[in-house]
């Protein structure tokens, strides 16, 4: 993984000794709540509902073992023992002191993490396939791209305040793991006519108040101009971009008001302009960041059969909760963050320990953070999965749903978040109380349940299987079910079914709406493929039938 040279530790050493006398000058009512907004936001801290929020920086979504420590640290010293994972593949916590954040800041610059642009009209941590350098399907690994595009990005000078936060996912194999297309910009790697690495670039995707699939408006730009073609991208967006209104300001806007061809026009003009004056990205640049990302060294191993002679328990968490790897006798193991009952994507300070030191034993030191909110430890040796299992299950992080009904996407909503109109975590624990017959859910096969407590769409409902959006009704809570959403490759915007259901009501509408997939399905299919094939009117049919 990246490692932090002396311009990057002294950078991020300022940034927090410039917050500290910031956050000292507010607390003493020399700045006001205008001045200080901005100064914290770009610092990854939001005013929630109870306390102010701190999101914390996990680049691609990689963390060494020292680096979840100390997130464990500061969830036992400043918080209330636990944090939480994101769609984004960041840390959140919700609970610490305003006074606190500064020390916050300076612990975790002393293991080259930082709050930097996790906030703020701003490019983003850049997030990618979780899987990437292990895949068997990649191109490439995308982690060098993505420190490459982090430090392009970090303060970059013209592209500091946009119009409205501003994301980029990037993915190296055909299986689009990392949602590219809901991003502002998605870049996939691909290989041109002459066997040189470039990107497909998608343009204008996004969620919220008005979501969009990403438009494509490059099929190839050669890696070596990349960032030149990411400056005309934001170029443009920066200077058409609205800024008279907060709901109207995202690049989708943008590229829907002028339309793709128009769009598109205007980028390569200004990248011909961009490319006369900047130099492309040498070899050697990119020889060196991929030198942070080498493999370890892996022992000459042979794939073996690691489930015989166990148990059902392990035949079914091997089954879901691990995945092939690029290299003989090694397995992926997916760290459920999703065990019924607990909030998803929640970890604990004690549990973020034990997985360090698991993967301290078992996976070369590193962890990484998962778009769908769950962990993945990805150089397990076949022979140490049975003692990997074994150590997660006692930590309560194995539970076997990694692709099923409960392993699902879920904002913290209304028990934190200011904006929300509606609780999510108590809705995902109705869900997996209702759906906890596990031979049921392996039956149902993968469905995606994606679930937000506001249009913001941070839990992604929008593209989810099923989705649920929460909503206020005179002051009471009720849900949105939308069905056919997909971030997978070939995204599509879920239909909504009909009027919102109570928050009671919930799990049950889902059972009906999992009726009518169990009747309706051929052989083989998955939910969403039923759904495509039947359309809504069944499941609308038997949902508002059985409710009215």
């Amino acid at each position: 993984m990246y490692r932090y040279d002396e311009i990057d530790t002294t950078l991020v050493a300022e940034r927090v000794a410039q917050f500290r006398d910031q956050t000292r000058r507010f607390l003493e009512g020399k700045l006001s709540e205008d001045e200080f907004r901005p100064l914290r936001l770009r610092n990854g801290l939001y005013i929630q509902r109870h306390a102010p929020m701190l999101r914390i920086a996990v680049p691609y979504g990689l963390l060494a073992t020292r680096q979840l420590r100390m997130l464990a640290h500061i969830a036992r010293k400043y918080d209330r023992g636990y944090g939480h994972f994101t769609t984004r593949q960041n840390m959140q916590f919700n609970w610490p002191e305003l006074k606190n954040v500064p020390d916050i800041l300076a612990d975790l610059a002393s293991v080259e993490m930082h709050a930097i642009q996790t906030s703020g009209n701003c490019i983003r941590n850049t997030t990618t396939d979780h899987f990437a350098g292990i895949s068997r399907d990649e191109i490439e690994d995308p982690r060098p791209y993505c420190e490459i595009i982090r430090q392009w990005s970090t303060l970059h000078p013209e592209f500091s305040y946009l119009p409205r936060k501003f994301k980029i996912a990037v993915t190296g194999a055909p299986v689009d793991r990392a949602a590219s297309e809901v991003h502002d910009i998605g870049l996939h790697l691909k290989r041109g006519e002459d066997g040189g690495i470039g990107f497909e670039v998608l343009v204008g995707g996004g969620l919220g108040r008005m979501p969009m699939i990403g438009k494509l408006i490059r099929d190839y730009i050669p890696r070596a101009q990349l960032l030149n073609y990411l400056s005309a991208i934001l170029r443009v967006y920066n200077q058409e971009g609205r800024r008279d209104n907060i709901h109207r300001a995202r690049i989708k806007i943008l590229v829907k008001a002028k339309g793709v061809e128009a769009f598109r026009a205007e980028v390569e003009a200004e990248y011909e302009r961009i490319r006369a004056e900047n130099p492309p990205l040498e070899d050697a640049e990119f020889q060196r960041m991929q030198a942070f990302f080498l493999p370890p060294p892996y022992e000459t191993l042979s794939d073996i059969d690691v489930c015989a002679g166990q148990g059902a328990d392990f035949h079914a968490w091997y089954r879901y909760n691990t995945r092939p790897h690029k290299q003989p006798g090694y397995r992926a193991v997916i760290v459920s963050l999703k065990a019924h009952g607990e909030a998803p994507g929640d970890i604990t300070a004690d549990q973020m320990d034990a997985v360090a030191d698991l993967a301290d034993r078992i996976s070369s030191g590193q962890v990484r953070s998962t778009h769908d909110q769950n962990l993945v430890l990805g150089e397990v040796r076949q022979q140490d999965l049975i003692e990997t299992w074994q150590a997660l299950k006692a930590l309560n992080l194995a539970t076997p749903n990694i692709g099923t009904l409960t392993d699902m996407i879920c904002c913290p909503g209304g028990d934190f978040c200011a904006l929300a109109n509606a609780g999510s975590i108590g809705v995902a624990k109705q869900i997996q109380e209702h759906f906890n017959d596990f031979d049921y859910l392996y039956d149902l096969g993968h469905v995606e349940i994606k679930m937000s407590g506001c249009m913001n769409a941070c839990g992604h409902h929008h593209v989810g299987n099923i989705g649920i959006l929460g909503v206020d009704k005179h002051g009471q809570e009720w849900y949105q079910i939308t069905l056919g959403g997909s971030a997978g490759g070939a995204s599509r915007l879920g239909d909504v079914i009909g009027p919102s259901v109570a928050k009671e009501e919930v799990a049950q509408v889902i059972a009906r709406i999992l009726d009518v997939y169990v009747e309706q399905r051929e052989e083989g299919e998955e939910f969403l493929q039923t759904y495509l094939r039947i359309g809504i009117d069944p499941f609308k049919a038997r949902v508002y039938a059985t409710a009215h």
